[in-house]
């Protein structure tokens, strides 16, 4: 998708061949959309260049701990079985490629002394917004987190390449690594992007979230069950998953793509340019479900390969070891440590468009207002909110806001608050806050919820114990549209999408 000096890459192809290296952390199951890098392999190996893929262990501990120190081991190993079998899968020769572990060299002496080194160098700020794209973004951040973006520069380095490949979503960690490494006297690399496919539900496709995925080992009738699931609406081609993996992977793999059909709907029908079907569904030539099941076949034929490699008794115990499923209560326990975990999703939250009916100082705080906020009940709720330093009080009187309205009810220096106005902070400083905008047009009462959770009924009230909100809270963000977004999925009600005014990349709060 984009390239970051061309012109070096362009010099060094006159000499001699490039050396690459394309890194994963090794944190959830790799997924179907790991086929899009594997093909782009394909393709740098077929090119001549000398390739190396990086299992960075000690990236995926960082990464706000995703990979237990316990488990790094295990998964690292089932990360080196299951993409070396989607390479094979694919026809890639793995004699080739140079597979290497991050924790091979990062804790030698000269590794962690540059790791010190850079960190002399390096401001807070630009450690955050280089991992913001990549590392889980959190309210209070681990130190673990700012390190990481500058260790996945050095590796460029220590592995002696002139590129490193990976995921458009890495681009803030290639520009980090652009502008950082030159100060410790190392050369600055080439960077070369893949764009990311979306998940079956529209948003980018993630191993934390299961829906959006199929996993590499899922059974016959797991893929079927979530492509039938899969968003692919007739006729729209934005965002659609579906169609996303037949560009990024079939298409590349094959040079073609065979669109299954009865002969009562005109029979098969084979596309050599991928244009050609995307401008036949956008006219609703093919159906969404033809071509689900005609990606399910195609897509299955990818994954045989892997699943009967992983069919043997030492990579299946391999994979429960190295993703224990949680330990569920023994019948008649109740409440137990190892019980079941909590299904954490938005549709438990209530949030509403609300209504500002008045707006005062707290007569005991100074940075407090206290607002009377409409949500469509009897009476309007009185909500505290923390705004006096960030908003004028004229800017809240009679405006739309987004209110959460099932937080247990908290006396705020003696004024009890019924519900939180939810606002977009900006990451830097000085800190800004603006409170999030619904669409225009909606009314008092309206609900809110988060795209793919439309269903589902809001807890009665969160107990504060359970961190519910705060758990949620932690994957909110603004994206460079300025919409309001979990996980990437847009906070919509009817009438649209909920955003702010111009705090771009933004936590939500």
């Amino acid at each position: 998708q984009e390239v970051l000096g061309e012109d070096k890459l362009m010099a060094i192809l006159k000499e001699r061949e490039l050396k690459i290296y394309w890194g994963t952390a090794t944190t959830g199951k790799p997924h179907v959309a790991y086929f899009v890098p594997m093909s782009k392999i394909a393709d740098f190996l077929k090119a001549g260049c000398e390739v190396t893929i990086l299992f960075a262990d000690l990236h995926a501990y960082l990464d706000n701990m995703k990979a237990p120190w316990e488990l790094l081991e295990l998964r690292t190993r089932y990360y080196e079985h299951v993409i070396k079998a989607m390479l094979e899968s694919i026809g890639v020769p793995l004699e080739k490629l140079k597979f290497v572990r991050g924790t091979d060299y990062q804790l030698s002496k000269e590794y962690t002394l540059d790791v010190y080194r850079l960190s002399s160098v390096v401001t807070q700020h630009d450690a955050k917004k280089a991992g913001a794209e990549v590392v889980k973004q959190v309210e209070h951040p681990l130190l673990s987190g700012l390190l990481y973006p500058g260790l996945q520069a050095l590796d460029e380095e220590y592995l002696k390449v002139d590129a490193q490949f990976g995921g458009v979503d890495q681009r803030k960690i290639f520009t980090f690594a652009e502008k950082y490494l030159p100060s410790l006297g190392y050369a600055k690399r080439v960077h070369l992007m893949n764009p990311m496919v979306p998940g079956l539900t529209g948003s980018k496709m993630s191993s934390s979230e299961e829906e959006s995925k199929i996993d590499l080992l899922d059974r016959k009738e797991d893929v079927k069950k979530k492509l039938k699931k899969a968003f692919c609406e007739p006729g729209n081609v934005e965002n659609n998953g579906v169609l996303s993996f037949i560009k990024h992977v079939l298409f590349p793999l094959k040079s073609e793509f065979v669109v299954l059909r009865e002969e009562k709907w005109g029979g098969n029908k084979t596309y050599t340019a991928y244009e050609a079907l995307e401008k036949d569904f956008a006219e609703q030539v093919v159906h969404p479900g033809d071509l689900k099941n005609s990606v399910e076949v195609a897509l299955n034929k990818l994954l045989d390969p892997i699943r009967e490699k992983f069919n043997n008794p030492e990579l299946k115990k391999l994979s429960s070891a190295a993703y224990p499923t949680p330990s569920k209560a023994k019948p008649g326990e109740k409440g137990t440590k190892n019980s079941e975990p909590e299904d954490v999703v938005p549709s438990r939250l209530d949030i509403r468009v609300g209504k500002v009916i008045s707006v005062e100082k707290h007569p005991d705080a100074d940075s407090l207002y206290v607002e009377k906020i409409d949500v469509g009940e009897a009476e309007p709720r009185t909500v505290v909110s923390g705004l006096v330093h960030f908003v004028p009080k004229e800017q809240l009187q009679d405006r739309l806001v987004v209110l959460l309205c099932n937080l247990k009810p908290q006396k705020m220096r003696g004024v009890e608050s019924q519900g939180m106005v939810l606002c977009a902070s900006s990451l830097g400083e000085p800190r800004q806050v603006e409170p999030l905008d619904p669409p225009a047009g909606c009314c008092a009462g309206e609900r809110v919820y988060v795209e793919g959770y439309e269903g589902g009924e809001p807890d009665e009230e969160l107990k504060p114990k359970k961190k519910i909100f705060e758990k949620l809270q932690a994957d909110f963000r603004v994206s460079e549209d300025c919409v309001a977004q979990w996980k990437q999925r847009n906070f919509l009600t009817k009438l649209g999408t909920v955003s702010c005014k111009s705090l771009k990349g933004g936590s939500i709060s």
